[in-house]
């Protein structure tokens, strides 16, 4: 977590009250992408939207274009938070907002990069996305490349195995050039987390394969910069940022933190008065 005594000067407040603005952004298109649909998952989205925006809008370089960073969303049923990023970017078009899981869309349900070409990795299948991204960070580095690999995970698809062979792998290789970023919101779709298969000690565990381990406040913009800032430049680095599924915003939680149910026209109606109102206050 960031020390205490920590104090932020004019440019930083300026920079983080900048993402804070652009997160709310995002959190209101991505469940208006939701509730037109009447599909997708909400709870899952909202937990990471703290975490993609201090990425896509501060963190990473990242561009259109390909040609800077890439960005792996290993939790792939989160895309409405990713596309939403996207729009507010401004790197795809508003209208595309209503086009969230219809056929012949280019926003399906999990990223998929032959239809999309702004997304780098398709995804979907738990599990697999860190060692995607292990082996984009070690193609890079062999072609001399100075750019980052950044995947997102959620806690739920740690208890994959893969995962943990992408761990071993990573750390036991140095591979730098590689950021795992945990969504630790302790849910996930049959349960708690720590009830289904615990990952405690987590911090431990991934420390022993030999990763650089920070623990921030997930919504917390400034933690999130200061963790990926300040990382080891000599071997992979993991993030575990701890969040609550379905948050809107300070003390306010969707469908009380539900995975993937789907919110009433009046719990929509609702959160986007509170997110609107969070606009209008300058957050």
């Amino acid at each position: 977590m960031r020390g205490e005594g920590v104090v932020a000067g004019p440019a930083e407040h300026a920079d983080l009250a900048r993402i804070a603005r652009l997160a709310t952004r995002c959190r209101l298109v991505l469940l208006e992408m939701i509730h037109r649909a009447g599909s997708g998952h909400a709870g899952s989205s909202l937990s990471c939207a703290d975490i993609i925006s201090v990425l896509r809008f501060d963190r990473m370089d990242w561009s259109a274009d390909r040609s800077g960073d890439v960005f792996v969303l290993s939790k792939g049923h989160a895309a409405p938070a990713w596309y939403a990023a996207l729009i507010v970017g401004g790197d795809l078009p508003a209208e595309e907002v209503g086009t969230l899981r219809a056929l012949d869309s280019r926003l399906q349900g999990h990223p998929d990069r032959t239809r999309l070409g702004l997304v780098d990795v398709s995804t979907g299948a738990l599990g697999q996305g860190l060692s995607v991204a292990v082996g984009r960070a070690v193609a890079r580095r062999l072609h001399g490349r100075d750019s980052t690999v950044y995947c997102l995970l959620g806690d739920g698809e740690c208890q994959e195995g893969q995962v943990w062979e992408a761990f071993l792998y990573a750390g036991a290789n140095r591979v730098s050039g590689l950021v795992a970023v945990i969504d630790h919101n302790d849910s996930q779709s049959d349960g708690a987390v720590g009830d289904t298969l615990p990952l405690r000690p987590l911090p431990d565990k991934l420390r022993a394969f030999g990763w650089d381990v920070a623990q921030v406040d997930g919504h917390d913009h400034g933690e999130l910069r200061d963790a990926l800032q300040r990382r080891d430049p000599g071997r992979p680095s993991a993030i575990i940022a701890h969040t609550r599924k379905g948050r809107l915003g300070p003390g306010r939680v969707l469908l009380d933190g539900s995975h993937s149910d789907l919110p009433s026209p009046a719990e929509y109606a609702a959160a986007v008065d509170y997110l609107e109102t969070l606009l209008e206050c300058g957050a």
